[in-house]
């Protein structure tokens, strides 16, 4: 198995589609995986995220949602899956579970005991560096916002940068002067490694602070118009930009309701896919719930206001 190389485009965080007695629907999430591996700019697909509804998954689910996703996108790019754990134990299992099912890299969440008590610098280089050697694929470092306890320095990002195994860093820092003072910091320690913006809820303002692409679940219902933005931003068309991100902002809001990606914010970005024809069904599995009329009725006008019906998955 290839490991992945090319981290620096556009990169989906996977919703995964559910039957109504909440399995995996292994029919369409193949069909929607390879659908949306074949969307202009995208150089892999990761699973298992908060899109994905992680916390709501088994460990063997989380494998079995990798396996059907990489089998997926066989030959059309590649798959990676986060790693979601508490030690360094379990961590390094889920990794080779994610390996065995195909994953060619990996991204790496802080263990979620860290934003109820923080951690030390050596904790979290030995948890990296534990994950990477075990498993020999290239990792993510998945980067929390400053404000929660969970949030690497700047100085400890030059340090993960350094690491061998590291290749790219998963930004959601979500307060913008440190957010540019980890880039800077990050470029200085390893200038070739991809940063990502995944600032969701303001994308056009987190790409122009010089990044190489996006690992958000947004372009799990948008990626063209994602890709659009990125390109534009990129050729440093700012008028297109701000066109292409005034599009967006309408899903946004139906979407994101003016905060942070949270577990209702999936439930309503999963209706989102299910008006624009993406996915099947919007089923979310508890304690998540579904939007409510209002909800729905924001988000249908959003998703006719994008035309992205036009653009449904077939």
């Amino acid at each position: 198995m290839s490991v992945m190389t090319n981290f620096k485009g556009i990169i989906p965080a996977i919703a995964v589609p559910f039957n109504a007695d909440h399995s995996i629907d292994e029919a369409e999430l193949s069909r929607y995986a390879a659908w949306l591996g074949k969307r202009r700019g995208i150089v892999g697909i990761m699973t298992n995220g908060h899109t994905g509804e992680v916390f709501s998954l088994t460990a063997k689910e989380r494998a079995e949602v990798t396996r059907i996703v990489a089998k997926a996108l066989s030959g059309i790019c590649p798959t990676i899956s986060s790693v979601v754990c508490e030690g360094i134990k379990d961590g390094i299992e889920h990794a080779l579970m994610a390996k065995e099912a195909g994953a060619t890299a990996l991204d790496i969440m802080p263990p979620h005991h860290w934003l109820r008590f923080g951690f030390k610098r050596e904790h979290c280089l030995d948890y990296f560096s534990a994950i990477g050697e075990a498993t020999k694929l290239p990792l993510i470092v998945h980067v929390y916002p400053a404000w929660t306890r969970a949030s690497f320095s700047s100085e400890l990002l030059a340090e993960l940068a350094r690491l061998d195994h590291v290749q790219a860093f998963k930004i959601g820092t979500r307060e913008m002067n440190k957010y540019a003072r980890d880039i800077k910091a990050i470029r200085a320690a390893a200038p070739h490694k991809a940063l990502l913006t995944c600032h969701d809820e303001y994308l056009l303002a987190s790409m122009v602070q010089g990044v190489d692409g996006a690992l958000v679940g947004f372009a799990s219902l948008i990626p063209d118009l994602i890709h659009d933005l990125f390109a534009a931003v990129t050729a440093g068309d700012l008028k297109l930009a701000m066109k292409l991100q005034s599009m967006i902002d309408p899903l946004k809001d139906a979407v994101y309701g003016g905060g942070e990606p949270t577990g209702e914010a999936h439930g309503r970005m999963k209706a989102a896919m299910q008006v624009a024809g993406v996915i099947r069904d919007a089923t979310v599995r508890p304690p998540t719930h579904a939007p409510s009329a209002e909800e729905m009725a924001a988000i249908r006008a959003a998703v006719a206001a994008a035309g992205l019906t036009v653009q449904a998955a077939a």
